[in-house]
């Protein structure tokens, strides 16, 4: 099963170890357009401050992160697991689990991000600041600039396994599974159970500890209908809509009582 994330707006701070070696990442496919964006969005960071803070989208307090950007290339690197934090990240807590579950975790989960298009939890990285949703000057938005590389790479990543897409809609715009792969894919929202209104910060929680769940189980779904039976067992209540067309996702409520 792959597993697809939404990275964290907040993240750690660099490590103290080697640098960043692009060519040392997982999906390779990807190389050539991650150091394209890169290199323009230190270039742009090393530059007019205030320009590079209206392209980032950027509040005055963190000013600080475009000083972070220009050093991307020198920074120390860390697992994309330890650097990235946040709601969702919290609640998987990827360090606490067992070493089989880490194991589980480094081979199916797979991180989206503006930067890097998507990196395995166990890719090392340097702290950064750059969402899909940033336009850069050279390459355009990055939502849109990603699509080409990504239809490349992504279906041959998925393998003939199931796809559980738990990305936010900025994330998902970058690559979207298309025809068979499309088929064995669930997307998910978390809805609060007496309401049926989609909740913000206890869907990230939520998502975290499906994710969490799934790793310590070893629980392994071949599709979405199995998902939908693996989740319950794990005390999850799910609502599944089977696509009405052939080629397209499933969607999977999960219903919560808590709206943190």
């Amino acid at each position: 099963m792959l597993v697809l994330l939404p990275p964290s707006e907040g993240k750690a701070a660099s490590g103290r170890g080697a640098p960043l070696k692009t060519g040392s990442l997982s999906l390779p496919g990807l190389t050539a357009a991650r150091e394209a964006v890169l290199g323009e969005l230190v270039e742009l960071c090393a530059g007019d401050e205030e320009k590079a803070r209206e392209v980032l989208g950027l509040s005055e307090g963190l000013r600080g992160e475009v000083a972070k950007n220009t050093e991307l290339l020198t920074a120390g690197a860390r697992p994309a697991g330890e650097i990235y934090t946040g709601v969702l990240y919290d609640a998987l807590d990827l360090a606490s689990l067992d070493a089989a579950a880490k194991r589980r975790a480094a081979r199916s989960l797979l991180v989206f991000s503006g930067l890097w298009g998507a990196v395995r939890v166990t890719d090392r990285i340097p702290s950064y600041r750059c969402s899909m949703g940033v336009k850069l000057p050279g390459l355009g938005a990055l939502g849109a600039y990603w699509r080409a590389p990504m239809a490349e790479v992504l279906p041959e990543a998925a393998g003939d396994g199931m796809v559980l897409d738990l990305r936010s809609a900025a994330y998902a715009a970058a690559w979207k599974p298309k025809g068979e792969v499309a088929s064995r894919t669930a997307t998910v929202r978390v809805l609060h159970a007496p309401t049926r209104k989609v909740v913000s910060h206890f869907n990230k929680a939520t998502k975290g500890r499906i994710v969490r769940s799934l790793l310590a189980s070893g629980t392994a779904p071949g599709g979405p209908a199995e998902l939908v039976d693996a989740l319950r067992d794990l005390g999850y209540a799910v609502e599944a809509e089977a696509p009405a067309k052939a080629g397209k996702p499933w969607s999977l409520d999960v219903l919560v009582d808590e709206v943190h």
